[in-house]
């Protein structure tokens, strides 16, 4: 209809393995125009099918098993959050799907980053056109196939005259800089986000994450295991570089306490682990000369997380997305929203300059929905 935007759904679910946010995002001329967003937890059968693929330890016919229940899943989310606002199919342009990261290997000899979700199930069961499998296309291209989402910041997010940084808090963090003239983004991973926390929490509260940061608060930093986490090579690395929890798992922060004499409190680990974030973040953010900051992922609502970030960017305005009109949980699943946007355009979805690929790409495969919802 003339004058509506045009609606794409996201999918997105990360490193933590918990669940997928949907986000249905109408863009128009000038940006966003409206965008609904729902949450859906996996399983735990599910859950640990995905656990055990990350280890290494899975199948071949537990990796079918485990995409072809992804693509359900992430299919019912799409059809959830369109009845959520209001839409039928038919009026969705098409679906980014993310999918789950499983593996990401960017430093092997033949580097790769592999993301289940059968795309075929989804476009079949929401008959939606649905964008996929965005990451193997900018590695093939010699970039690490990650971040993806710097691209979608610098559309949404630039200010001319204003150098802003979008923080993204995950299960991984990164950051986007995003200059206000001409000059091209930047942006990598720093290092572990929510990931490690949540699985502490986990393992000592029974809690599947600490709820405003409150566990953490009531800890203490714990001085030797926070310079022995630090002391990692993946944070003296220079971009482009990317990572997961291949690198950043429960094996990495085992290695690190045994390594000291008296076992921490749990509370002190927890609070450790925040305040590794906050250093890798704001580390990496202090040499860049931007002067706004905002957060965006599930970390943002973190109080003390983003109050350590703001502390230690004493000269630098912190915020989170929500300033900007944009809210925090939904900007990734927007991110691959527009991302198969731009696939249907066949306009590049990568930043060079973020990911390292010799050259712009367009990204991810394309399966057509069905009769009536053809988009391709």
């Amino acid at each position: 209809m003339e004058g509506q935007p045009d609606w794409y759904i996201g999918l997105m679910s990360g490193t933590s393995m918990d669940g997928i946010d949907a986000v249905l995002v109408g863009f128009g001329p000038e940006g966003i125009e409206a965008s609904w967003q729902t949450s859906r937890s996996y399983p735990d059968n599910l859950q640990s099918k995905l656990e055990e693929l990350a280890s290494n330890q899975g199948t071949p016919s537990l990796l079918g098993e485990a995409d072809a229940q992804l693509g359900d899943a992430f299919a019912d989310a799409a059809l959830a959050v369109t009845e959520k606002a209001g839409l039928t199919p038919e009026a969705i342009m098409a679906i980014g799907s993310h999918g789950q990261t499983v593996q990401h290997r960017t430093e092997s000899p033949f580097p790769f980053s592999l993301q289940i979700a059968d795309p075929n199930r989804i476009a079949e069961i929401t008959g939606i056109t649905t964008v996929a499998d965005f990451r193997r296309r900018d590695i093939a291209a010699g970039g690490q196939g990650a971040p993806l989402a710097p691209a979608f910041h610098s559309w949404l997010f630039r200010s001319p005259g204003r150098m802003r940084c979008l923080v993204n808090l995950g299960g991984i963090a990164n950051i986007t800089l995003i200059p206000g003239d001409k000059r091209p983004p930047r942006g990598h991973d720093t290092g572990p986000a929510n990931r490690l926390m949540d699985l502490w929490c986990r393992r000592h509260q029974g809690h599947p994450f600490d709820y405003n940061g409150e566990w953490a608060a009531s800890g203490t930093v714990c001085a030797p295991l926070l310079a022995s986490l630090l002391g990692d090579a993946y944070f003296s690395r220079q971009p482009p570089k990317s990572t997961g929890r291949e690198h950043f798992n429960e094996h990495w922060l085992e290695r690190h306490l045994s390594t000291l004499p008296d076992a921490p409190r749990p509370e002190d680990v927890q609070r450790t682990l925040l305040e590794l974030t906050a250093v890798t973040v704001t580390r990496d953010i202090s040499i860049t000369g931007a002067e706004e900051v905002f957060l965006a992922g599930g970390g943002a609502f973190n109080p003390p997380l983003a109050e350590r970030i703001a502390a230690l960017l004493p000269k630098v305005s912190v915020d989170s997305t929500a300033a900007l009109g944009v809210d925090p949980q939904s900007v990734e699943g927007a991110a691959f929203a527009w991302l198969a946007r731009q696939r249907l355009n066949n306009a590049p979805g990568n930043l060079p300059s973020v990911t390292g690929a010799f050259e712009p790409r367009v990204l991810g495969g394309v399966w057509p929905g069905r009769a009536g919802n053809l988009r391709y």
